[in-house]
């Protein structure tokens, strides 16, 4: 991947400035600590326990951009989100991605997401991948709302498959969008409520 141009600074909606870039194996006790910061209940729509350092640690050892690449953003030398982007580069889903997006609670509603989001499938283009899913568990309401809005659609749902972190089993929604009606969904919101991101720049 061309890590040229990074950082990238990015304006949001409320005018606050954060910067973007991928991780690195430095970022490791940064990440392990946004993870700790992040509220239990947030944390529970996770897949691992990131609060471990453990988990973290794997992240960092086994970085490679062309399979996962994961992008951070950046305010006052702390992180207040993680974003990333799953893709496989061999078999039969090489052509579809997997994207990942956890926000701190006062960078929420900002915007930032759906930056993170979009720049992603800036990404997702450039590997030359034509459709995107994410996986929200049923009671996620707002990141479902926000997928929806980006025009992701329920493409399965899997009944009581996985188990938050309170030990309750919750169903597992499939979303999915091909990435042409991805980006028209995120031009379209941003030219009308988020002009301020049209202007990312390094």
């Amino acid at each position: 991947m061309d890590l040229e141009g990074y950082p990238k600074q990015l304006i949001l909606k409320d005018g606050t400035e954060v910067s973007i870039r991928p991780m690195t194996k430095e970022d490791g006790k940064k990440l392990l600590d946004f993870f700790i910061r992040l509220p239990k209940e947030d944390r529970q729509f996770l897949k691992e326990d990131v609060s471990r350092k453990e988990v973290v640690q794997r992240f960092v050892d086994k970085l490679d951009y062309d399979k996962i690449l994961p992008v951070l953003a950046f305010y006052d030398n702390e992180i207040v989100g993680d974003a990333t982007l799953h893709r496989s580069d061999h078999g039969w889903s090489k052509h579809v991605g997997e994207i990942r997006v956890v926000v701190s609670r006062q960078f929420q509603k900002k915007g930032l997401g759906l930056a993170l989001a979009r720049h992603l499938t800036e990404k997702a283009v450039d590997a030359g991948l034509d459709k995107m899913v994410a996986e929200v568990m049923d009671n996620q309401i707002g990141g479902r709302k926000a997928f929806e809005s980006l025009g992701f659609e329920e493409e399965a749902r899997l009944k009581g498959h996985v188990r938050d972190i309170f030990g309750h089993k919750r169903d597992l929604i499939i979303m999915a969008n091909d990435i042409s009606h991805l980006w028209e969904a995120m031009e379209h919101m941003i030219k009308d409520y988020m002009p301020s991101l049209d202007g990312i720049h390094p």
